[in-house]
């Protein structure tokens, strides 16, 4: 966990590397990940038996691996929302013309990586109200507003049992580490990471130990 006014080192960031990619694989049927974020990020809903296609798993496997989280349904039984999601929350990643929403921070942060696409993040800061804009491509972040913007996270090392209750509620844009300072202390098991860092946290996490990049580890 990094201290409010500090900066990560390469230890650091590689220690946060780490913990994601161990808290992801404890997520049930994490190997959807990607898949569910590419097919949403075309902007529609998503039936299962496409998702099982996709991934190549039967379709009552990606069912029962579904139903293990707090998944969001459309009409016609069509997923809308694991992670990446169609329904409005407080963090939105626009790009092409499209805006897509993360269940938390990080979550908008990945997508550019997962989806191959530049783009704005935007959310509101919890504590003070103001807004954060954050500019990426699929490789890097442009820039930050507030420049000393950061993100919040926390990284269980047990089974998750909902993601979005145990990982992704706790998951915000902050516009200053001061701002962040009574997150912290509600949750002192979390951590506070530079927008920076936290993408190329996740960056790391999808191109190099998940294999996930839609860039196959190159700028897209």
């Amino acid at each position: 966990m990094l201290k409010p006014g500090t900066t990560a080192g390469a230890e650091s960031l590689e220690r946060a590397v780490r913990q994601t990619v161990a808290t992801i694989r404890h997520i049930e049927g994490y190997e959807l990940i990607p898949h569910v974020c590419r097919l949403l990020g075309e902007g529609a809903p998503v039936s299962v038996d496409r998702l099982a296609a996709t991934v190549g798993w039967p379709v009552e496997r990606v069912r029962e691996t579904l139903r293990a989280h707090p998944a969001e349904w459309g009409e016609q039984g069509r997923l809308v929302g694991l992670g990446l999601t169609l329904r409005p929350t407080p963090h939105k990643f626009t790009f092409e013309g499209r805006t897509l929403y993360g269940w938390c921070a990080s979550d908008t942060l990945m997508f550019p990586v997962l989806l191959g696409k530049s783009g704005l993040i935007e959310s509101v800061c919890p504590a003070t109200g103001k807004p954060v804009q954050v500019r990426v491509t699929s490789d890097r972040v442009d820039s930050a507003d507030p420049r000393g913007a950061v993100v919040s996270a926390v990284r269980p090392d047990r089974r998750v049992e909902n993601v979005r209750t145990d990982i992704c509620n706790l998951g915000h844009f902050f516009s200053s580490r001061e701002a962040a300072a009574a997150w912290l202390e509600a949750n002192p098991q979390g951590m506070l990471h530079t927008v920076e860092e936290d993408f190329e946290i996740h960056r790391r996490v999808a191109e190099h130990q998940m294999g996930w990049s839609a860039c196959g580890g190159t700028a897209c």
